[in-house]
């Protein structure tokens, strides 16, 4: 008997869409581009995704990531984050008289755009998202202090008391569950039935079409792998939603290496997927991993195509 007809069968479930977004495909190429354009190094505000593997490629092609922009000489090129900064920062960058390529991605752009026109409107803005993470800090950025109210829970909800006589929107980060979004909605537009809305969806069409693809693969799976980093928002969401749709253990990874073999104890079913900042060849190095220990049957599950694509700014177009 060959030694792959003795391994234990494994049906390995693939969600698509996965891995990387137009967002994310475009941030990369920014600062693969401004590296070509201006030379090593071009430095970069805060991890241009939330992945190490991407982070540390760069790195290898001349990029240097730093939090602030005080850390940047002012004679080289930095780019911002695909997360969106606050104005501060862009003002700054102006004032040193640096040069400066925007990567944020458009969609995340576009809620801030959302934000300035209720401001301008005299609304008060609620922000439904999570304390502390970049795309969060970018968004309430924009406008000045106070202008914006952080909603984390269905209790931040519940309990928000809006000032007096002041009218209320709400806009969300890109990257939430959005189940977990629609149910805060929900008892935002209980509470305040004249609260205005975004014009169209905040959370990312990315965002959306990856945990629609989870919940296609998860029920049924014994066990979900989710390829993403640990301060990945839509990676961690993914791994949540595969939960709840009846995946019966859910683990995020950031590489194959991370795998923990135990956990494949009485597995049949195996699911797997990547978040939006994570590349497709970490995939392949999971579906090698689990091929050396089993025999896989594998089953491609897509539940829609992607053909999104974003224009690099002028500067390097």
């Amino acid at each position: 008997m060959s030694a792959a007809a003795s391994l234990p069968e494994l049906t390995l479930r693939l969600a698509a869409p996965r891995g990387f977004c137009a967002g994310v495909d475009r941030a990369i190429q920014i600062v693969e581009k401004a590296i070509e354009k201006h030379g090593a190094p071009v430095y970069v505000r805060h991890e241009i995704v939330h992945n190490r593997t991407v982070v540390e490629r760069l790195e290898a092609l001349g990029a240097v990531f730093v939090e602030e922009l005080h850390e940047c000489p002012v004679d080289r090129p930095v780019v911002f984050s695909a997360h969106g900064v606050p104005k501060s920062v862009p003002a700054e960058a102006r004032q040193r008289e640096m040069i400066y390529l925007d990567a944020t991605c458009p969609l995340v752009s576009k809620v801030h755009v959302e934000a300035e026109r209720h401001h301008r409107e005299g609304r008060h803005i609620l922000l439904i998202g999570h304390e502390g993470h970049p795309e969060v800090i970018g968004t309430m950025g924009q406008l000045p202090d106070g202008a914006i109210t952080l909603i984390e829970t269905n209790e931040d909800a519940e309990t928000f008391q809006a000032p007096e006589g002041v009218t209320l929107s709400f806009a969300t980060q890109t990257t939430l569950s959005v189940d977990d979004t629609a149910e805060i909605v929900a008892i935002l537009q209980r509470r305040f039935p004249a609260i205005s809305p975004p014009h169209k969806e905040d959370i990312c069409y990315a965002t959306t079409n990856r945990q629609d693809a989870v919940k296609a693969i998860a029920p049924g799976c014994d066990l979900l792998l989710v390829i993403g980093a640990p301060n990945s928002s839509n990676s961690k969401r993914l791994a949540e939603v595969g939960l709840k749709a009846g995946a019966k253990a859910s683990h995020l990874i950031q590489t194959a290496g991370e795998i923990d073999w135990a956990w494949f104890g009485g597995v049949s079913v195996l699911g797997l997927t990547a978040g939006a900042s994570a590349p497709e060849d970490l995939v392949t190095g999971v579906i090698d991993a689990v091929r050396t220990r089993y025999a896989v049957t594998q089953q491609d599950v897509t539940v829609t195509r992607e053909d999104v694509v974003f224009k690099l700014p002028r500067a390097l177009a």
